[in-house]
């Protein structure tokens, strides 16, 4: 899977969300609020295809967290991701 095109992590007010930009994002009318462990793997899959099982080789190398958590983590925030619309593919 991958971020669509057209979604942009920004800071405001000291909050990382997520926007939608551009006509192919015109009908995602909402902010994502990411936390810091959401927003670094944001920043690092950006314009890259990942997996829940590279996302938490990611949490593994950032954060003191076991494979299991980090593994679980990944696999929900994927299943959120692409529940909002904000990822593609498989």
């Amino acid at each position: 899977m991958r971020i669509k095109e057209g979604f942009v992590l920004r800071t405001i007010c000291g909050q990382s969300v997520v926007s939608g930009e551009g006509s192919a994002n015109v009908n995602f009318s909402k902010l994502v609020s990411l936390n810091d462990s959401a927003a670094y793997l944001f920043k690092e899959v950006q314009g890259k295809e990942f997996t829940p099982e590279s996302l938490a080789a990611l949490l593994l190398k950032e954060y003191e967290v076991d494979e299991a958590t980090a593994l679980k983590d990944a696999a929900a925030l994927c299943a959120t991701w692409k529940e909002i619309g904000l990822v593609e593919g498989e």
